[in-house]
């Protein structure tokens, strides 16, 4: 028989987990709230099949699976499963690739109509001390949708479904994505950048979507974000570390940018010492205001959402442990 184990405790009972895998397979669920460590080793040595969520899977956890064949993380994102160490050992890494797609491309997109529509502007203007301005407040971030292009750096799924919303806005909808086969962008009726460079110089509105690789951690840096022109937002809907926060930081503050939406920051949860943009931002310091949106990383959050998370988790589990298929499994040569 077969063993799988969630071990983050995320659901009430393993009904819809059983009925998915078949009577051959156990399945185990453990309590552990930040780690693997916090399990025991006789629970993992019985274990077939690891299914996480938010658990990080480093190799020094791995060694403690002494039988374990597949990893699925229950998300779009791998950066978390150290998969050097699971192809060393044979051990299969599947996500999710197709879940949320519609939750976090319409967020993406929101962001950044927000912000330069003027809404966190004037939201923010007046929860402010009275007397509040009743008027309209000349600033660099609003915009007309329809003069400005909307960069998208990764046209996967969710950068293809931001893609198609933007331009439903009215946006001149322009990508960056050197894995994609050519015709993507007419399928979709968007144009092309040749090079990363020439993407940045044209975006009004730069909307990060690519996943957290070794070639794309600190991709978008400073230098990168003094390429975009004067005034433009940058979102960030897809990894923390492929944005240097720091350098942001210093381009929102000398003006060069004009606002920013983020749904991800390096570290999550932050821990000291606490981004300086981050902790000027809860302090509602007077140069944020308006130009500025953090959330804490849930633009993948609805109802629908976390059902998919659990089904389309189960079933990857089964086509790959059970079945023996490849569903959704990320080759170890991967970026």
């Amino acid at each position: 028989m077969l063993t799988v184990l969630e071990p983050e405790g995320l659901y009430s009972d393993t009904a819809i987990e059983q009925a998915i895998l078949g009577p051959g397979v156990r399945i185990l669920q453990g309590n552990a709230k930040s780690s693997l460590a916090e399990l025991p080793d006789e629970m993992l040595a019985e274990v077939d099949g690891l299914m996480t969520l938010r658990m990080a899977v480093p190799a020094e956890q791995l060694a403690r699976f002494p039988k374990l064949k597949a990893v699925v993380r229950m998300g779009v994102g791998y950066d978390r499963v150290d998969r050097a160490a699971c192809a060393a050992r044979g051990i299969l890494v599947a996500n999710l690739p197709d879940y949320g797609t519609q939750e976090v491309a319409e967020f993406a997109v929101l962001l950044a109509v927000a912000l330069r529509r003027g809404l966190t502007l004037y939201h923010d203007s007046q929860r402010g001390p009275a007397p509040a301005p009743w008027a309209v407040m000349p600033s660099a971030i609003v915009r007309r949708q329809e003069v400005q292009t909307f960069g998208i750096l990764g046209l996967g799924r969710i950068g293809s479904a931001a893609a198609l919303r933007a331009k439903a806005f009215g946006y001149k909808v322009v990508f960056f994505d050197p894995y994609q086969p050519n015709g993507w962008d007419r399928a979709l009726g968007i144009s092309r950048a040749r090079t990363l460079e020439a993407l940045l110089e044209q975006s009004d509105v730069l909307s990060i979507h690519c996943p957290l690789t070794r070639t794309t951690r600190g991709l978008v840096d400073e230098a990168a974000l003094r390429r975009l022109p004067k005034g433009a937002v940058v979102v960030n809907t897809a990894r923390g570390p492929i944005l240097d926060i720091e350098a942001l930081e210093r381009c929102l503050r000398d003006g060069h940018l004009a606002g920013a939406g983020l749904d991800v920051i390096p570290v999550e949860p932050p821990v000291e010492p606490i981004p300086s943009l981050l902790r000027a931002y809860r302090a509602q310091e007077e140069w944020t205001r308006g130009r500025l949106i953090i959330t804490p990383h849930i633009a993948f959050h609805s109802p629908e959402a976390w059902q998919d998370i659990r089904v389309k988790g189960v079933e990857t589990m089964r086509d790959v442990l059970v079945e023996g298929k490849r569903t959704n499994v990320i080759p170890p040569e991967s970026d």
